[in-house]
């Protein structure tokens, strides 16, 4: 495979931080709730009322980040796009099951079931986007935008594209929250808030605007060997005991380096990884973070190490 430079040339997010905005570098919203939903943008900036009104929350927050991403990398029209999603637009198919447990399966909104599939949101931005290139996603709980990301770093370096819109899009609603605390996932004594993410970022092979470059990409189930010295780790602490000691572990590999712990600003979900990553981008470009996420010391058997470096024009 040919190893051509990578980069991510924008990224945005949509969380329970200021939307469309990197604000919490300097001024974070900090939260000691369970469960917080995000901020929700001006919408009518970016979409026409009329075409807002008949799309579901999340399939608003999804093309608004797409479409601000595209116009920070100065892109109208990618040439892939691939999303990585937990549970898809879970507040339409409750809205879904709902109408069919109370109509008894009669009169059923059509509206309702096809925006709750899992690829709506993708099928979503090439409709607007004009896109007519490759277009899947993921969904896999957790894992869903770490697959997503690989998929487009791999067609990147092939050749077969020159970029790709990455994104990762999750709502909470009560009824998932209460549902996903009974498993254990959330709402536990100590973890970090429950809450949505919307992420986009635009990868592309070009460095004319790039926020950082992508040097690495690998999903494994432990620290791979050769890790090169980090000058900052960014961790998905959330919390919980079971889910930090793998995190606890990577970090005493690299003893005095500072750990980011950014789900303590960004909470915990299923597109929580997307954030992850985000705001390492960030990081790299502005130099600087709130410092409730510094800590000296360094949840499922897979995990993604994804290093990047900054890159100066």
């Amino acid at each position: 495979m040919n190893h051509r430079p990578i980069y991510i040339t924008s990224a945005t997010q949509i969380s329970m931080q200021q939307p469309l905005s990197e604000a919490w570098l300097a001024d974070a919203v900090i939260s000691n709730e369970s469960y917080v939903r995000s901020i929700e943008p001006h919408f009518r900036q970016w979409l026409p009322p009329l075409v807002s009104r008949r799309m579901g929350t999340l399939m608003k927050r999804t093309l608004v980040a797409a479409l601000k991403v595209m116009a920070d990398g100065g892109v109208t029209s990618p040439d892939a796009i691939i999303t990585g999603t937990g549970l898809g637009c879970i507040e339409n198919t409750e809205l879904l099951l709902h109408q069919l447990t109370a109509g008894e399966e009669e009169t059923l909104k059509p509206t309702w079931f096809m925006q709750s599939t899992h690829n709506t949101l993708s099928s979503l931005i090439a409709i607007h986007t004009r896109c007519h290139g490759y277009n899947t996603t993921y969904s896999h709980r957790s894992q869903s935008f770490d697959a997503a990301l690989l998929d487009a770093v791999t067609q990147l370096r092939l050749g077969d594209i020159t970029n790709a819109l990455v994104v990762a899009a999750d709502e909470m609603t009560p009824t998932t929250f209460a549902i996903l605390r009974r498993t254990g996932m959330v709402g536990q004594p100590g973890q970090v808030p429950a809450t949505e993410a919307t992420v986009a970022m635009l990868l592309t092979t070009d460095a004319t605007r790039a926020l950082c470059q992508v040097e690495s990409l690998q999903m494994t189930a432990m620290l791979p060997d050769g890790v090169p010295q980090p000058d900052l780790l960014v961790t998905g602490h959330n919390g919980l005991p079971e889910n930090d000691a793998f995190y606890d572990a990577v970090a005493a590999r690299f003893p005095g380096i500072p750990c980011f712990r950014y789900k303590r600003l960004f909470g915990e979900g299923f597109s929580s990884p997307a954030l992850g990553l985000y705001a390492a981008a960030h990081l790299l470009r502005q130099g600087r973070a709130h410092r409730l996420l510094f800590v000296n010391r360094g949840d499922g058997p897979n995990h993604t190490f994804v290093t990047l470096c900054a890159h100066h024009p």
